[in-house]
């Protein structure tokens, strides 16, 4: 049908047609991310209000507010360590902070409430044995694997099948749900892994990351992008785990000067004076786990980080299948012995500490030196090479004759 003179164009978005390589990009994909982001958030809020209620009704708004204080004690050396190895990750920042969130909110949502009804569960059936279970298999089983799903949660993608069908009215979608066909840059990598070990890969299924790069085909030479995603895995879990770890201090110390409060009042109703013995079991705990283990959690989801990244890398498929699991089951073995050292006496603790967790601190300190050096290192020749004058044809003549 022509169109009449002076009337406007409908544009080919508002007809229904495809519109032309040139023409800006549609809103689709920014509407799916906006609405995958809004849910996100408002998730990780809820959780956030619903672990400050639990904590407090356990610990007081006093105790509340001074286990949040000393649990900040810690923290800016954690993310110091994990901000320098994101040099090397390059991780953005977004999915850090996301990682951050779901380790303070819903982790420790998920742990608090999945521990409480076990122990209890175990503790009426099992007696004594049953809390020593509780303490030693199911509780790291529960928190590691809350962990580990925001790794999950990163690598599925979501936003995808945003579309609209029109089903309800029968007319065409809005412009605005219509992802418009643009020229797209080439992918870094294969969407399809092609080779002998293409089959049984997940790398399709999953949401392109691009710090988390496959390993290329068989006889292809080998990106430099292993360090960088052992390390982007490593930043990953260790920031899940560092959030987790806050919240949880924040729940242990301030249950501990709660205790610690009650105990002065009660001295002080007796005639004894107040002193600073009268916090031991606050400084016990600040010792403990601000002091001697703050790395301790990071270096439990590391393991799990490292199976991930080695899982989407190699290019054998029998170790893409393993390493998720070998490395979860790792991260629950070394939680678990954790926790058990704490009901063997002062000595056991520390035999577990020296000969346990400062190895394993000491290979993950390597690893991150490791990492960062090879990539300081393959980045130099290209920096060279960048800074080089370029010699134009009139120079390069000169100097030929």
């Amino acid at each position: 049908m022509p169109v009449p003179p002076g009337a406007p164009a409908a544009s080919p978005a508002a007809a229904g047609t495809p519109a032309a390589p040139g023409a800006p990009p549609g809103r689709s994909r920014s509407v799916a991310l906006s609405s995958v982001t809004a849910t996100a958030v408002l998730t990780l809020i809820g959780c956030g209000v619903l672990i400050l209620h639990l904590v407090q009704r356990q610990t007081g708004t006093v105790g509340l507010l001074v286990g949040l204080g000393l649990a900040m004690v810690p923290l800016p050396f954690v993310l110091g360590g994990l901000a320098w190895l994101n040099l090397t990750a390059r991780v953005p920042l977004r999915h850090t902070v996301f990682c951050l969130g779901w380790g303070a909110c819903a982790a420790t949502t998920v742990a608090i409430l999945a521990n409480n009804w076990t122990a209890s569960y175990l503790t009426r059936h099992r007696g004594p044995f049953g809390e020593l279970l509780g303490a030693g298999i199911a509780t790291p089983v529960i928190e590691e694997t809350a962990k580990a799903t925001a790794l999950l949660v990163l690598l599925l993608p979501l936003g995808r099948r945003l579309r609209c069908h029109g089903r309800r009215t029968g007319r065409p979608c809005a412009p605005l749900l219509r992802r418009l066909p643009t020229p797209r840059s080439p992918r870094p990598y294969p969407r399809h892994p092609v080779g002998p070990h293409a089959r049984g890969r997940l790398r399709p299924h999953l949401r392109p990351l691009p710090y988390l790069r496959p390993a290329p085909p068989s006889g292809a030479p080998h990106h430099r992008s292993r360090p960088r995603t052992l390390a982007a895995g490593v930043v990953l879990g260790g920031m899940t785990a560092c959030g987790f770890a806050f919240t949880e201090n924040a729940l242990y110390l301030g249950r501990a000067f709660s205790s610690d409060q009650r105990q002065r009042l009660d001295s002080i109703g007796l005639g004894d004076p107040p002193s600073l013995r009268d916090f031991d079991s606050t400084v016990q705990t600040f010792v403990l786990r601000a002091l001697l283990s703050p790395f301790a959690h990071p270096l439990f989801t590391a393991l799990t980080g490292i199976g991930v990244a080695v899982a989407l890398t190699t290019a054998r498929r029998w170790l893409a299948r393993l390493a998720v699991p070998a490395g979860l089951l790792l991260a629950m073995t070394l939680h678990g012995t954790w926790n058990a050292a704490a009901d063997l006496g002062t000595d056991g603790f520390l035999v577990v500490y020296g000969a346990l967790m400062v190895p394993c601190f000491a290979a993950l300190v390597c690893f991150a030196a490791w990492a960062r050096c090879r990539a300081a290192r393959h980045a130099a020749p290209g920096r060279r090479q960048s800074r080089q004058p370029r010699r134009g044809p009139g120079r390069r003549a000169a100097e030929g004759v």
